[in-house]
Protein backbone atom coordinates (compact mmCIF):
# COMPACT_ATOMS: atom_id res chain seq x y z
CA UNK A 1 0.00 0.00 0.00
CA UNK A 2 1.09 3.61 -0.75
CA UNK A 3 0.26 5.87 1.82
CA UNK A 4 0.55 8.69 -0.25
CA UNK A 5 -2.52 7.36 -2.24
CA UNK A 6 -4.36 7.26 1.48
CA UNK A 7 -7.33 9.33 1.55
CA UNK A 8 -10.12 8.21 4.17
CA UNK A 9 -9.89 7.07 7.72
CA UNK A 10 -10.89 3.61 6.39
CA UNK A 11 -7.72 3.75 4.12
CA UNK A 12 -5.89 4.56 6.82
CA UNK A 13 -7.29 1.69 9.50
CA UNK A 14 -6.52 -0.80 6.53
CA UNK A 15 -2.86 0.58 6.41
CA UNK A 16 -2.26 0.25 10.09
CA UNK A 17 -3.53 -3.30 9.54
CA UNK A 18 -1.87 -4.47 6.41
CA UNK A 19 1.21 -2.59 6.70
CA UNK A 20 2.03 -2.98 10.56
CA UNK A 21 -0.32 -5.37 11.55
CA UNK A 22 -1.91 -3.31 14.51
CA UNK A 23 -5.57 -4.12 15.83
CA UNK A 24 -6.80 -0.67 14.75
CA UNK A 25 -10.69 0.31 14.26
CA UNK A 26 -12.60 3.92 13.14
CA UNK A 27 -14.08 5.50 15.65
CA UNK A 28 -15.52 9.09 15.37
CA UNK A 29 -14.10 9.97 12.06
CA UNK A 30 -10.45 9.05 13.71
CA UNK A 31 -7.89 5.87 13.28
CA UNK A 32 -7.80 4.20 17.22
CA UNK A 33 -5.20 1.63 18.35
CA UNK A 34 -7.17 -0.19 21.59
CA UNK A 35 -5.65 -0.85 24.81
CA UNK A 36 -5.18 -4.07 25.11
CA UNK A 37 -3.71 -7.30 26.81
CA UNK A 38 -1.38 -7.23 24.04
CA UNK A 39 -0.97 -3.96 23.54
CA UNK A 40 0.14 -1.13 25.88
CA UNK A 41 1.14 2.41 25.79
CA UNK A 42 3.43 4.86 27.90
CA UNK A 43 2.63 8.43 27.85
CA UNK A 44 5.47 10.50 28.68
CA UNK A 45 6.67 14.02 29.09
CA UNK A 46 8.61 15.39 25.90
CA UNK A 47 11.69 15.70 27.43
CA UNK A 48 11.43 12.14 29.48
CA UNK A 49 10.22 10.69 26.26
CA UNK A 50 13.48 11.73 24.22
CA UNK A 51 15.91 10.00 27.04
CA UNK A 52 14.00 7.11 27.17
CA UNK A 53 14.07 6.93 23.14
CA UNK A 54 17.67 7.58 23.59
CA UNK A 55 18.16 4.78 26.15
CA UNK A 56 16.38 2.49 24.05
CA UNK A 57 18.54 3.00 21.24
CA UNK A 58 21.86 2.29 23.13
CA UNK A 59 20.34 -0.71 24.03
CA UNK A 60 19.95 -1.61 20.56
CA UNK A 61 15.66 -1.54 21.25
CA UNK A 62 13.45 0.42 19.28
CA UNK A 63 9.80 0.96 20.46
CA UNK A 64 7.09 2.53 18.24
CA UNK A 65 6.86 6.56 19.63
CA UNK A 66 4.20 8.98 19.20
CA UNK A 67 4.85 12.65 19.25
CA UNK A 68 2.21 15.04 20.35
CA UNK A 69 3.31 18.57 21.69
CA UNK A 70 3.54 17.77 25.33
CA UNK A 71 3.46 14.17 25.59
CA UNK A 72 4.95 11.54 23.74
CA UNK A 73 3.31 7.76 23.73
CA UNK A 74 5.65 4.57 23.41
CA UNK A 75 3.85 0.98 21.90
CA UNK A 76 4.51 -1.52 24.68
CA UNK A 77 3.72 -5.36 25.14
CA UNK A 78 1.70 -5.03 28.72
CA UNK A 79 4.10 -8.08 30.35
CA UNK A 80 2.76 -6.64 34.14
CA UNK A 81 1.38 -3.35 35.15
CA UNK A 82 3.01 -1.60 38.02
CA UNK A 83 1.68 -1.57 41.31
CA UNK A 84 -0.07 1.00 43.28
CA UNK A 85 2.88 2.86 44.84
CA UNK A 86 4.89 2.31 41.37
CA UNK A 87 1.91 3.98 39.96
CA UNK A 88 1.09 6.61 42.16
CA UNK A 89 5.40 7.82 41.36
CA UNK A 90 4.75 7.49 37.82
CA UNK A 91 1.43 9.84 38.13
CA UNK A 92 3.48 12.34 40.12
CA UNK A 93 5.94 12.21 37.18
CA UNK A 94 3.28 12.28 34.51
CA UNK A 95 3.85 9.16 33.11
CA UNK A 96 0.66 8.11 32.20
CA UNK A 97 -0.33 4.17 31.27
CA UNK A 98 -3.78 3.76 29.68
CA UNK A 99 -5.83 1.07 31.29
CA UNK A 100 -6.87 -1.98 29.05
CA UNK A 101 -10.11 -0.71 27.28
CA UNK A 102 -8.80 2.81 26.42
CA UNK A 103 -7.41 3.96 22.90
CA UNK A 104 -5.08 6.11 21.27
CA UNK A 105 -5.89 8.08 18.37
CA UNK A 106 -3.03 7.25 15.21
CA UNK A 107 -2.27 9.46 13.06
CA UNK A 108 -3.80 9.82 9.63
CA UNK A 109 -0.51 10.60 7.43
CA UNK A 110 3.16 10.27 8.16
CA UNK A 111 4.31 13.67 8.00
CA UNK A 112 5.07 15.51 10.62
CA UNK A 113 2.31 16.79 12.05
CA UNK A 114 -1.38 15.70 10.95
CA UNK A 115 -4.96 16.80 11.63
CA UNK A 116 -4.80 14.48 14.90
CA UNK A 117 -1.86 16.54 15.93
CA UNK A 118 0.77 14.11 15.91
CA UNK A 119 3.10 11.95 14.17
CA UNK A 120 5.23 8.96 14.48
CA UNK A 121 8.63 9.85 15.30
CA UNK A 122 9.40 6.03 15.25
CA UNK A 123 6.81 4.15 13.07
CA UNK A 124 5.57 0.60 14.17
CA UNK A 125 7.23 -1.98 12.18
CA UNK A 126 4.80 -5.60 11.29
CA UNK A 127 7.27 -7.82 12.37
CA UNK A 128 9.33 -6.40 15.12
CA UNK A 129 8.62 -7.17 18.52
CA UNK A 130 7.41 -4.17 21.20
CA UNK A 131 9.50 -4.07 24.14
CA UNK A 132 7.84 -4.87 27.44
CA UNK A 133 6.11 -2.32 28.94
CA UNK A 134 8.05 -3.04 32.13
CA UNK A 135 11.15 -2.47 30.38
CA UNK A 136 9.54 1.33 29.06
CA UNK A 137 8.82 2.09 32.31
CA UNK A 138 11.51 1.44 34.25
CA UNK A 139 13.85 3.54 32.08
CA UNK A 140 11.34 6.05 32.26
CA UNK A 141 11.67 6.01 36.03
CA UNK A 142 16.05 5.69 35.62
CA UNK A 143 16.49 8.26 33.05
CA UNK A 144 14.87 11.45 35.22
CA UNK A 145 14.89 15.05 33.22
CA UNK A 146 17.84 16.84 34.40
CA UNK A 147 15.66 19.22 35.93
CA UNK A 148 15.87 17.23 39.81
CA UNK A 149 13.47 14.53 40.02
Amino acid sequence: MNADKLRTVDDWVSYYRHEFGLPVTERGGFVMLPVTSRIGVVHLPVARAEKVRSTLQQQYREAPMLARQIRWSFLAEPDSRPGDQVMEVLNSLDIGIPAVGSAVMLPTGLGRWTREGCHWVTPPARDSKLPPLSAIVTTALAVGTGSGD
